[in-house]
């Protein structure tokens, strides 16, 4: 079985202009509400094994939550899946919104 990897927010924020990750918000509706990743799919960790064929092409995938705790499921997840490059952003969207980057409202 494949394990994840972290990422922290200072390591994906340039990975993201240059060949960019599937971003994948595991975080519940009400909590996306207020704003994600620009470029972010939306999948409920509850949801992921349903919906994980919708990402399962993708080369490399990065999972996020509020804190890290439930993208490190969905990052173990993916790798258990057979995905080679699944990473999880350490400390979640608070850790992204501590380093000062943005965010943007969920289109759908």
């Amino acid at each position: 079985m494949s394990a994840y990897q972290d990422i922290q927010a200072e390591a994906l924020l340039p990975l993201l202009s240059q060949n960019p990750p599937l971003l994948v918000d595991v975080r519940n509706d009400d909590e996306v509400a207020r704003g994600i990743i620009a470029g972010a799919v939306h999948i409920p960790l509850a949801m992921l094994p349903a919906q994980y064929d919708q990402i399962s092409k993708a080369d490399n995938i990065v999972f996020y939550c509020h804190s890290g705790i439930r993208s490190a499921h969905a990052a173990a997840f993916a790798a258990s899946k057979g995905c080679k490059h699944a990473y999880n952003l350490t400390g979640g969207i608070l850790a992204w919104g501590r380093a000062g980057y943005p965010f943007v409202t969920k289109t759908k």
